[in-house]
């Protein structure tokens, strides 16, 4: 690879994501060993030409010779077109660039529901990207399509179950963002949103997991009891995972116990 010398990625530290690309950059030379650094440590020469706050939405790129910052789409299509100039070109073609960019900001205002991170105390050296209504219904509508049809699919997998419909999967999903709601009413709209997304989190989660059962069962006709206790498996880890995201958030614990009443709730809707 071709390296990107004096060139530092700002990135969020707290990002599972973020990390693992950065941290890619440099083992695969795209950039030198300083070519990267958690957004907290930033220090105060950086912050007189970073826009702090459009840095903590896009991963920021510094020159560190010119003193100059671009963000986002745009810094990683540089490192990666200093490698790859056709890359770079097809990149900042105008259509697929907006295109890029709307892919990104989608992930990037939705990546502390996608993966949390435990709340800092001190709010000014967080890398939290900045509440954006828009990406983050996006987000839960994608998540709900996205799930009623992995458990459309499922639902075919078990023959004495009620022939299902993909509606009926989508009702069911959105059903339980009404469901927990009503349980959360008194909170400001951005901490339903929050909450929701990371609910819808947890739904995508386990969709993936059931996803290899789909595939296996192309090619071998699982056993039924084998199915039934996969989702079982599956659910406990969702009820898991919302458990630590509920933690993590310092929300009330009884959203775990809602939670598991809806689900209850659904599947004697279905046998019935």
């Amino acid at each position: 690879m071709k390296t990107l010398h004096n060139q530092t990625l700002i990135y969020d530290v707290d990002c599972p994501l973020c990390q693992v690309y950065t941290k890619g950059f440099i083992k695969t030379k795209m950039l030198d060993n300083n070519g990267r650094k958690p957004f907290k440590l930033l220090n105060e020469d950086e912050q007189k030409f970073v826009d702090i706050n459009r840095a903590k939405d896009e991963i920021a790129l510094i020159d560190n010779n010119k003193k100059i910052v671009i963000y986002g789409i745009d810094s990683l299509l540089k490192i990666i077109g200093n490698s790859f100039p056709l890359i770079e070109r097809i990149g900042n073609f105008k259509p697929i660039n907006i295109f890029l960019k709307k892919i990104y900001s989608f992930i990037s205002y939705n990546r502390k529901v996608i993966i949390p991170s435990k709340i800092s105390e001190n709010k000014n050296s967080e890398c939290v990207p900045s509440f954006n209504i828009k990406y983050r219904v996006t987000y839960i509508i994608f998540s709900i399509l996205f799930t009623g049809l992995i458990l459309f699919k499922f639902s075919e997998l078990i023959p004495k179950l009620p022939e299902s419909t993909i509606l009926r999967e989508l009702i069911l999903a959105f059903g339980q963002i009404i469901f927990q709601i009503l349980f959360i009413r008194h909170f400001s709209k951005k901490e339903i949103l929050n909450y929701i997304g990371n609910l819808m989190s947890v739904s995508l989660f386990g969709s993936l997991i059931i996803i290899p059962l789909l595939i296996i069962n192309t090619f071998i006709n699982c056993p039924e009891i084998i199915i039934i206790l996969y989702f079982a498996s599956t659910v406990i880890i969702m009820f898991y995972e919302h458990y630590r995201r509920i933690n993590l958030l310092k929300l009330p614990l009884f959203l775990c116990y809602t939670w598991i009443i809806y689900r209850l709730i659904a599947l004697l809707i279905i046998l019935n």
